[in-house]
């Protein structure tokens, strides 16, 4: 059957949008406007939506709002650092961040990838680099498994706590309940489904995001530690979560798993 013009051209429209529509969309975080606009043009050219925000509320308010692929954050903000908002971003949001760190400052590359960063990126920089990782760090987290087809277990009982995969949510004995962000959620759930196996730190890197392992990257460790502190499990003699140097981590507590 023959195709008008004008259908042909809708279907074009249609296909377009349908295109658009399923670009990564990505949240840049910098408060200079000159960088901004050019990387806005660069990422534009490359196929990617992007939205422009200059502080940590911008960007809690997009996130909160639209869906969001990925966050370019600068390290140096005026009133709230790159570094302190990845940090809070992540008790909330899995979303993947890249830093980017003033030149010369190993340090903050390190910091960056304690607090959760995904990649760390030094200025200056050409803006085909930023697109590279930016495509790579989507390509690893969009490999990571699920959660939920992974667990093989509704719910699981441990110590005086209860994860419920389902509802994604942790209550204690006396039915106090937890939120948890999504990296902790994800990090708890499979060292419970693994129990009493270990699991070690490139196997929890590769569960979290599907990410290849940086050698400066503590991201683990300082999610064991936000985990120890919600389950109230003592970080110099820890009952819960065992650490077992050089390897990784285990459940020290029996595990029941309800289907």
């Amino acid at each position: 059957m023959a195709v008008r013009a004008d259908q042909t051209e809708r279907l074009s429209r249609v296909i377009a949008s349908g295109e658009q529509a399923r670009s990564a969309h990505i949240l840049m975080v910098d408060n200079d406007r000159e960088r901004g606009a050019v990387l806005h043009d660069y990422l534009h050219k490359s196929g990617f939506r992007t939205t422009a925000v200059s502080d940590g509320t911008g960007a809690r308010c997009a996130l909160k709002h639209a869906h969001i692929d990925l966050v370019v954050l600068d390290a140096m903000l005026r009133h709230e650092s790159g570094l302190d908002i990845c940090r809070s971003l992540r008790a909330t949001s899995d979303v993947p961040i890249i830093i980017l760190t003033p030149p010369g400052e190993e340090v903050d590359r390190i910091v960056g990838f304690e607090v959760g960063a995904d990649d760390c990126l030094a200025k200056p920089f050409n803006p085909r680099e930023l697109v590279c990782r930016i495509k790579a760090v989507l390509r690893r987290t969009s490999l990571a498994p699920r959660v939920t087809d992974a667990l093989g277990a509704s719910a699981f009982r441990f110590a005086e706590w209860r994860l419920d995969t389902t509802e994604r949510t942790l209550r204690n004995a006396s039915g106090l309940t937890v939120a948890l962000g999504g990296a902790e959620f994800r990090l708890l759930s499979h060292l419970l489904a693994s129990a009493p196996r270990l699991l070690t730190r490139v196997e929890l890197m590769e569960l979290l995001r599907g990410r290849e392992l940086d050698p400066f990257d503590s991201s683990i460790a300082g999610r064991v530690s936000r985990l120890r502190q919600t389950l109230c499990d003592d970080a110099r003699a820890p009952r819960i979560i065992k650490t077992v140097y050089g390897e990784g981590y285990v459940i020290g507590v029996l595990v029941e798993r309800e289907a």
